[in-house]
């Protein structure tokens, strides 16, 4: 008992400091609530997140804003076709000392930080993309055969222009696995776009103040992983995430021939993270199947791919993931 009174009493004094990180966010990315919960939970879950949006959504704030109300160090990288994977991960030069003796030096690149910002990543070529990989994954990068810990914790929110696909490489499915969440910055509505009109066009700038510390951060990420799931909760994910997958025996007629292939195990992992993180971040104790729903696109938008014949007849995997989804609550509900 003593060790739930404890985990209680971490998860409320979270929830109190996340508020705080929220309305702190929120200051300067105003009107987009979806957006900042799902990039705090990302980071809350230890996890990297794709932004998809337009050119002019506030992409890049939102990570510089959350850069500074989570203590993180920030790395911006512009994704180019003609970026090499050192001008990312860093290189060795050989340097001369002033007795004459010469030795290698090895200069970081901007990745070693502890929020990166990949901007327009699929700008960069195949080989530039996949320097990016082993760092998502092992949270370590390799240079002239050497190993080289990235700090603790380590982020990535990249950027993609959903539209202007001219001259971009596709990120590959191994590489889209990586990211926790896909996270879609749409435009906003006419009264909230009226209100970022008047508070970014005047002669102040707004600024946010620091809630939480990178040590704090880690921290809260394990009380995330120690929250209690139920084992109703725990079902759902498993329903969800195998209806999606065409060729199991739980996959419906929204799924059979109109996806081509579905998400992995470690898109239940994603789920079962997440939505410990949503609750958390709603001043909840522990998830219910309600979130199990509201992150299903999010973490399974870019872990499934339609068919040929299903994008001819202009389906979407939102309507699919929704539809089945529906059919998860529909079964629980019976």
């Amino acid at each position: 008992m003593a060790g739930a009174d404890q985990l209680l009493q971490e998860i409320e004094a979270l929830g109190e400091k996340l508020v705080a990180a929220r309305s702190a966010v929120a200051q300067r990315f105003i009107g987009q609530e979806g957006v900042v919960e799902l990039s705090l939970a990302a980071l809350l879950c230890g996890g990297h997140g794709l932004l998809v949006g337009l050119p002019g959504m506030g992409k890049t704030m939102l990570v510089d804003t959350l850069a500074r109300v989570m203590g993180l160090s920030a790395g911006r990288v512009q994704f180019t076709p003609d970026l090499m994977p050192a001008d990312i991960l860093g290189s060795e030069v050989l340097e001369t000392a002033k007795d004459g003796g010469r030795a290698f030096r090895f200069i970081e690149g901007p990745i070693f930080c502890q929020l990166l910002m990949a901007d327009e990543i699929n700008r960069a070529s195949p080989r530039t993309q996949s320097a990016l990989l082993q760092a998502m994954q092992e949270r370590q990068v390799t240079v002239a055969g050497a190993h080289r810990a990235l700090p603790a914790p380590f982020h990535v929110l990249a950027t993609q222009n959903p539209i202007e696909q001219e001259g971009t490489y596709p990120l590959p499915e191994a590489q889209l696995d990586r990211f926790l969440v896909q996270i879609d910055v749409d435009y906003p509505d006419r009264a909230t776009e009226r209100e970022i009109l008047m508070a970014t066009t005047g002669v102040a700038e707004s600024t946010v103040p620091q809630v939480l510390s990178a040590e704090e951060l880690v921290a809260a990420q394990r009380t995330v992983r120690r929250m209690p799931v139920g084992e109703e909760v725990v079902e759902r994910i498993l329903d969800l995430v195998r209806a999606c997958r065409p060729g199991e025996d739980e996959a419906g007629d929204a799924v059979t021939g109109a996806v081509s292939w579905g998400p992995g195990p470690r898109a239940a992992q994603a789920l079962m993270l997440t939505i410990r993180a949503r609750a958390l971040l709603q001043g909840r104790l522990a998830p219910s199947v309600e979130d199990v729903l509201a992150m299903a696109r999010p973490v399974l938008s870019h872990r499934m791919a339609l068919s040929f014949a299903a994008r001819a007849r202009g389906d979407s995997l939102a309507r699919i993931i929704d539809t089945v989804a529906r059919q998860v609550t529909r079964a629980e509900a019976a």
